[in-house]
């Protein structure tokens, strides 16, 4: 029986792959592990909910403004230097957050814990997809997907866990063994930076990092927003939306313009149809995943009337379901091509969905759970392959701006589903919460709709051409460094 690191791979690329596994998951779980401590905390420091939010926002904002910087410092400072750096900023993060004296100072060190996850976070693709190469990417992403997953259904269940039975402070303090470890693996596992080319990195682009990283933040504050205050007709809602408009055209118009030093992330890359298409199927994916996770513990609490940490335990099918499938979807997307994967993902997501959207109060319980199981599999039978063509359709040189990319879109697609069934479900009514659920379910049947349509786009069995020429003009190098995909259909 093949695992999910099979023989593949070669034993040093299975080391890399856990070392890093180790260091990312818990970027990941802290991500989603402090959604249930916001009463507590509220309690603990006598602040509001809306403040202690913050908690969680802080640390989210924080991820997505470093995301892009990411893609400039793998090059300059070098793949292993940056995530040694990275654990080091969770772990000061972490063991701090463990010991603030007041809600201010937890906000500012979750901060610190932010930067150092979106450091981590889009490095983490980076490394395995340039160790792996296209022949394996579907596969290592396949393994990775596992902890990407499962990560986010796993963080409220240990949060719980670990608030019936401990301090809060130990939802901080548990990174700390687990983060020395993969510090120490790392330092003996990750191959070291080579020194040459990094003096042909061009230097940080500054003005790039100032729009496109608070542009993409405020958009995401934005949205977090509109799930809190279940309101678009906010001032907290549009100014920052407007603000993020702002912004992401100011770096749009920044990007596009000719000069010396190369853009933060290079949009031409969306020229290249499979990269969009693949970018765009992730993004959805994201937004069906996250919405599902915020909208199904809501059914087991609002209408079965199950406690917190019940409903919470209910959520596990789904990322049990996805973590089975995904490592097996991964190798046959090195095989099989990504295009017919992600379509059978998205169609099996698509009808378990629709399940969910009938789903009352008198449905026998058996029928929730199988869903969420089905949903599971299907978002991981597509999570793999999407994310293996996004890979695939770049050149090594490009990966680290297909990760940023990447990841910047996945944010954006989780607030927005997020804020969405969010506000499905608040409008609704606290007396109609069946309907508000049933809305949100087929929101998320719409998403994956087009989820299904960008699927077709994405490249089916490819191989990516290599880099062209140093010396070729700046504006057509970064288009040819997208690299070319010939479909074998």
């Amino acid at each position: 029986m093949a695992t999910p690191l099979d023989d593949k791979l070669d034993p040093a690329l299975r080391r890399m792959i856990g070392v890093i596994l180790i260091g990312g998951i818990m970027g990941i779980l802290d991500g989603s592990m402090t959604a249930v401590a916001v009463d507590t905390l509220s309690t603990r420091f006598d602040a509001s909910l809306s403040t202690t939010g913050w908690v969680s926002t802080g640390y989210l904002l924080a991820l997505t403004v470093t995301i892009p910087v990411t893609a400039w410092a793998v090059e300059r400072v070098g793949g292993r230097r940056l995530w040694l750096c990275g654990l080091a900023l969770f772990m000061a993060g972490s063991v701090a957050s463990g010991l603030a004296w007041n809600i201010g100072s937890l906000i500012l060190f979750r901060v610190v814990q932010g930067v150092g996850a979106g450091i981590l976070d889009p490095l983490m693709l980076t490394l395995l997809a340039r160790a792996a190469g296209p022949a394996l990417v579907g596969r290592v992403m396949g393994v990775m997907g596992i902890v990407g997953s499962t990560g986010p259904v796993l963080g409220p269940i240990v949060g719980g866990i670990i608030l019936q039975g401990l301090d809060w402070r130990w939802m901080f303090f548990v990174n700390m063994p687990i983060v020395i470890v993969a510090f120490v693996l790392a330092r003996r596992t990750l191959p070291a930076d080579p020194p040459e080319g990094r003096a042909a990195v061009g230097r940080l682009d500054v003005l790039g990092v100032a729009l496109i990283g608070p542009g993409v933040a405020t958009g995401v504050l934005a949205l977090s927003e509109v799930a809190r205050r279940g309101s678009f007709a906010t001032w907290h809602v549009l100014l920052p939306l407007a603000l993020a408009v702002v912004l992401l055209t100011g770096y749009a118009v920044h990007a596009l313009r000719t000069r010396e030093t190369p853009p933060l992330i290079e949009l031409r890359l969306f020229t290249r149809r499979g990269f969009t298409a693949s970018v765009v199927a992730a993004a959805v994916l994201g937004l069906a995943t996250f919405a599902s996770i915020f909208v199904i513990p809501l059914y087991y609490q609002q209408v079965r009337g199950y406690g917190v940490f019940e409903s919470g335990l209910r959520l596990a099918p789904f990322g049990v379901g996805s973590a089975l499938v995904m490592p097996l979807a991964g190798r046959l997307s090195d095989s099989w091509g990504s295009r017919n994967l992600a379509l059978t993902g998205a169609a099996t997501a698509l009808l378990s969905s629709l399940a969910f959207s009938r789903f009352d109060a008198q449905t026998d319980q058996l029928w929730p759970l199988l869903a969420a199981f089905t949903l599971g599999i299907g978002t991981g039978s597509a999570g793999a392959p999407v994310i293996g063509s996004v890979y695939r359709t770049l050149p090594p040189r490009l990966v680290p701006q297909g990760s940023s990319v990447l990841y910047m879109l996945n944010q954006l697609g989780a607030s927005i589903g997020i804020a969405a069934v969010a506000l499905l479900m608040q409008s609704a009514g606290v007396d109609r919460p069946r309907s508000g659920f049933h809305h949100a379910y087929l929101a998320v049947v719409v998403a994956l709709l087009v989820m299904i349509v960008a699927s077709l786009f994405i490249p089916g069995r490819a191989v990516a051409a290599p880099e062209r020429p140093a010396e070729e003009p700046d504006a057509e190098r970064s288009v040819a460094r997208a690299g070319h995909q010939e479909n074998v259909d």
